[in-house]
C-alpha cells in the first residue's frame, strides 16, 4: 500500500510528496524545497523511514515545483522526470528565480521524457500518467487506481482551478483538461494537489465554481 507524505516547502507554499510502498522504494514529487531547513526535514523523513528514493517526477516545471530537483538528484543519485512539453519552462526558471528571491537555483538535467499513458514503478506499487495541460503547458497528473488518488499539481484545487496566466497558461484548455480527464475519475479519487489542502473528484464536481 502506498503512503503519501506531503511537506509545504518554499514561500509558494508548495506542496512537495514523498510516495513510498512496503518495500521502502520512494518517488518524489514536485520537490520544491529550497533553504537548509527544508531539504534536512525531507532527508531526515526519508532516512527516519528507511526509505530508497528511485526517482523524482514532476507534475510540471514551474519554479515552485523544482527548486529542489538537482540536489536531490545529487544525494540520492536518482533520475528525474518530466513531459517534454516543459523543458522550455524549466530552462527559464534560472533566468527569472532571482526575481523572487531565488539567487542559488542550479537547473537539473532531466533524465527522461514522461507522457500520457506511461506506467510509473516503484516498489510493488504503481502510478499511471495523465496529460492535463492548462496550467502549464506540459502538465501531467499521477493516478493509482487501487487506492483511488491522484498527484494534481496545479490544475484543480479544492473549490479552485491552477491560474492561467502565465506564460503557455490557458484557461479554456485547462477547463478542458480537468473536464475530460480529472472528471472521468470516480467520485471518490483524493486529489493531492500543487497547493492547499486534498479535495476528491465529487466535491469538485459539486462545488468548484469555476466548473458549475
Amino acid at each position: 500500500m502506498i503512503q503519501i507524505k506531503s511537506f509545504v516547502f518554499n514561500p509558494f507554499s508548495e506542496n512537495t510528496y514523498v510516495l513510498h510502498d512496503e518495500t521502502g522504494e520512494a518517488v518524489i514529487v514536485d520537490p520544491g524545497c529550497y533553504d537548509k531547513a527544508e531539504f534536512q526535514e525531507l532527508y531526515d523523513y526519508i532516512a527516519t523511514n528507511s526509505l530508497k528514493p528511485v526517482r523524482i517526477i514532476n507534475t510540471h516545471a514551474h519554479i515552485d515545483h523544482v527548486l529542489g530537483v538537482a540536489a536531490i538528484k545529487a544525494k540520492y543519485q536518482i533520475p528525474f522526470s518530466l513531459h517534454r512539453i516543459d523543458e522550455p519552462l524549466l530552462k527559464a526558471v534560472k533566468t527569472y528565480a532571482s526575481n523572487y528571491g531565488f539567487n542559488q537555483f542550479d537547473e537539473p538535467e532531466i533524465d527522461s521524457y514522461i507522457d500520457e499513458g506511461d506506467i510509473i514503478t516503484f516498489g510493488n506499487s504503481s502510478l499511471r500518467i495523465l496529460f492535463v495541460p492548462g496550467h502549464a503547458p506540459g502538465h501531467v497528473a499521477f493516478v493509482n487506481d487501487e487506492q483511488q488518488f491522484v498527484i494534481g499539481g496545479d490544475v484543480l484545487f479544492r473549490q479552485s482551478i491552477g491560474r492561467t496566466d502565465l506564460p503557455g497558461g490557458s484557461f479554456e484548455i485547462l477547463i478542458d483538461s480537468i473536464r475530460t480527464k480529472l472528471f472521468t475519475l470516480a467520485d471518490g479519487y483524493t486529489v493531492y494537489a500543487g497547493h492547499m489542502q486534498p479535495t476528491t473528484i465529487g466535491f469538485e464536481k459539486k462545488n468548484n465554481p469555476f466548473l458549475n
